[in-house]
């Protein structure tokens, strides 16, 4: 019997301290060539979706790929798809 295997998900996730000084985890994962952002709080029960990403998070999500993408862990059109959100020209 063939073994069927999903595809991987592209997902990176990052922590940051609100103003609170609680902890939020965000997480964007890139699914049908369409990036998705969700985010919790310590404190919240479940993750809370993001539509249209915030452009601190774009930001950040830049940043993340930007030093994967250095590492050769991801291909540059990652890192140039949320340049195209933020309006930006794709430079480093």
């Amino acid at each position: 019997m063939p073994t069927i295997t999903m595809p991987k998900r592209n997902e990176h996730t990052w922590k940051e301290r609100t103003v609170d000084g609680e902890e939020r985890t965000i997480r964007a994962s890139r699914v049908a060539g369409r990036w998705r952002l969700s985010s919790k709080l310590a404190s919240d029960q479940g993750w809370a979706y993001h539509d249209p990403i915030a452009e601190g998070d774009l930001r950040q999500l830049r940043d993340v790929l930007w030093r994967k993408y250095q590492r050769r862990r991801l291909p540059w059109e990652h890192v140039n798809e949320i340049d195209k959100l933020l309006g930006e020209d794709g430079e480093p």
